[in-house]
């Protein structure tokens, strides 16, 4: 009898083994590395997706911000960590480029693309009173002379300014002019007060101007029109050119991270950024709900890497 009890406690002791081993992932609390402050859009929309995984996984996924050197430090901790599916990191478009600007050689290809979930396209707006009364007249005049057309949307090496030299090069220009500011509100007086002939902003940033009449949008730098504003076509709508450059956020897990873990967090994102409680979230702070999967958004991040390496190039911000 004592020896049946021994061989039935093993045969329990190797059952709990096994399946411990094989128990479902997460077995414990995920960390979500944010590479920028607490406060801004990154954090906050890294912490709607967090809320969101840990109701339908089951097990606490906590926020923390690794700020400095322009997100460098956070990319480079999210790419170093474990790659046990217990630390992953919302990734962002200053990944696009790092390794072009000379910063570090850290590129997407050093990470293991879970999902995008969000993308923010802005759009090419210019005064009401402009003679350009269309994106291709605006076309035409940077491929005649692009020195005469002033761009401004912010700062040097923004998304706003990389996005007009990546227009410009497109309509066949040869050198974008950007007029740097302190963020879309004064480019949006300079372009009002003709000191500049074009400007590069989001929608909800030149909405007061738009319904005053003072601008007019000519195309949004989207792949899809903007739902709020259905008149108003893409690039390639407009003028037949492939230019869509857009801030971009995405969850993403060191390289080596194993396949099943990612997948069954893909699935879980795919339906946590489709839910009610995620849009509205997302539209209440006027970012755009963009999702795409493992595959696909691999596939985004070096079709980006690809764009923005361009646009630095044409803007001659470009190291390598």
């Amino acid at each position: 009898m004592k020896r049946l009890l021994r061989l039935a406690a093993v045969g329990v002791l190797t059952f709990m083994s096994g399946a411990a081993a094989h128990a479902e992932y997460p077995e414990k609390a995920v960390t979500i590395i944010v590479p920028w402050a607490a406060g801004g859009g990154s954090d906050a929309t890294a912490r709607i997706v967090a809320k969101l995984l840990e109701e339908k996984l089951g097990q606490p996924f906590n926020v923390v911000n690794r700020t400095g050197g322009g997100s460098v430090i956070g990319h480079t901790e999210i790419s170093k960590a474990d790659p046990d599916g217990y630390t992953l990191g919302n990734i962002t478009t200053e990944l696009s480029m790092f390794h072009w600007l000379g910063q570090t050689e850290l590129s997407y290809k050093d990470f293991k693309p879970i999902g995008l979930f969000n993308a923010d396209y802005g759009a090419i707006f210019v005064a009401a009173n402009s003679p350009y009364k269309s994106l291709q007249d605006l076309v035409d005049a940077a491929k005649k002379d692009s020195k005469a057309i002033a761009g401004g949307g912010a700062n040097i090496g923004g998304v706003n300014h990389l996005a007009w030299a990546s227009f410009v090069q497109a309509a066949g220009g040869q050198e974008p002019f950007w007029v740097p500011s302190e963020g879309a509100a004064p480019a949006l007086q300079l372009l009002t007060s003709g000191a500049i002939q074009a400007a590069v902003v989001q929608f909800p940033e030149a909405r007061a101007l738009l319904e005053a009449g003072e601008l007019r949008a000519l195309a949004t730098l989207g792949t899809k029109r903007n739902t709020s504003y259905p008149d108003v076509p893409t690039v390639e709508e407009a003028a037949g050119l492939d230019v869509s450059i857009s801030g971009w956020r995405g969850l993403a897990a060191p390289l080596n991270t194993p396949d099943e873990v990612v997948s069954k967090i893909e699935a879980t994102l795919a339906e946590v950024t489709s839910s009610q409680e995620f849009i509205d979230f997302m539209n209440s702070r006027q970012f755009g709900v963009n999702y795409l999967g493992s595959a696909d958004f691999e596939k985004y991040l070096a079709d980006r890497d690809a764009q923005f390496g361009a646009a630095l190039k044409a803007a001659g911000l470009a190291k390598e």
